[in-house]
């Protein structure tokens, strides 16, 4: 069974700093329905097609119900059991939905939260060269430092669905 739907799209996000969250330059990709998961093991499969591109230092779970962003590392969230809404850029943000087989990279700084409850949605999430992630809750003392972390992470050289040649090439490309 072939992992990778072919009959995927992408959707893409700029998201802009509401002044308690820093945000990006880069856009949010949101690659829909490009995950044919198996019966057994879905979560497995997600990690390892990761894990193949680069992408890991990976957990399995819901994902949090309150804002929070990353400072030190983009992530990606691989969504193999069921759906939610998830809040991008703060409390007056962007809402898309996220399902089973889809895949969401969120750049370093973009805020996210779950406007469901923790349990309804299941991801794999992981992060570029396995890079440590820390955790920004949009207080006034860490934006100086989330800052400058923020413009210090690099694009990754692998999409973490595509490898080489994927959506964050064409998408992030000269960013």
């Amino acid at each position: 069974m072939e992992l990778i739907n072919d009959k995927y799209f992408v959707k893409h996000y700029q998201i802009w700093s509401d002044g308690v969250f820093p945000s990006s330059n880069l856009d949010v990709l949101l690659y829909k329905k490009v995950l044919n998961l198996p019966f057994f093991f879905s979560a497995r499969a997600v990690k390892d097609l990761f894990k193949k591109n680069n992408w890991y230092n990976s957990w399995k779970d819901g994902l949090y119900t309150y804002h929070h962003y990353h400072s030190t590392a983009h992530e990606v969230l691989g969504v193999y059991k069921g759906d939610t809404i998830i809040e991008l850029g703060g409390e007056h943000g962007v809402k898309i939905e996220i399902e089973k087989g889809d895949v969401l990279v969120i750049p370093a700084g973009v805020a996210h939260k779950n406007l469901g409850d923790k349990t309804q949605v299941k991801c794999v999430g992981a992060y570029p060269d396995g890079e440590n992630y820390d955790m920004n809750y949009g207080k006034l003392d860490e934006r100086i430092k989330a800052i400058e972390n923020i413009k210090k992470v690099k694009i990754p050289s692998k999409d973490p669905v595509f490898g080489f040649h994927g959506e964050i090439q064409h998408y992030w490309k000269g960013k």
